[in-house]
């Protein structure tokens, strides 16, 4: 297995890995094949506070996950989300996530991120064990805000 990052000429790879996305979190129509365009990929895929990393079998993507360096203002630093992370359903119980996440604390270690923050919902226990494994619980709660044009 190699896990790679993926930059701005990987456009099949991240469409094949929005395809493992959309399997896993049984949610086809957000990551269906079609969008968004080229450009848009491509553009996403160049920028320094996106990491997106695969991990590839045979020539096969089988995971991969998402995340964001978020850089902060009270200090000198930045935080890494771990927005997406999935594993092919054949796939699974074979170290592919932890190698994927690995990875990640590697890059944040050489960009000097502070931490690599994840959420996962309540009743996702493979999620849950996996990432109890590797750092520390907080308990927090969540909100999706709305935008809202000015004047509304």
């Amino acid at each position: 297995m190699i896990v790679r990052r993926l930059g701005p000429g990987d456009i099949a790879a991240v469409r094949a890995l929005n395809a493992v996305y959309g399997a896993a979190f049984d949610d086809p129509e957000t990551y269906r094949a079609d969008r968004p365009d080229d450009a848009w990929l491509a553009r996403q895929l160049g920028r320094e506070g996106v990491i997106v990393l695969v991990a590839e079998l045979d020539g096969n993507i089988v995971g991969g996950l998402t995340a964001y360096e978020l850089p902060k203002l009270e200090a000198a630093r930045s935080e890494i989300y771990l927005y997406d992370l999935a594993v092919d359903a054949a796939h699974r119980r074979c170290g592919i996530a932890t190698a994927l996440i690995g990875e990640l604390q590697h890059i944040a270690a050489e960009t000097g991120a502070w931490a690599v923050f994840v959420q996962a919902d309540h009743g996702d226990d493979p999620a849950v064990a996996l990432y109890t494994g590797l750092g520390a619980r907080e308990d927090v709660m969540h909100f999706d805000l709305p935008p809202r044009p000015r004047g509304a």
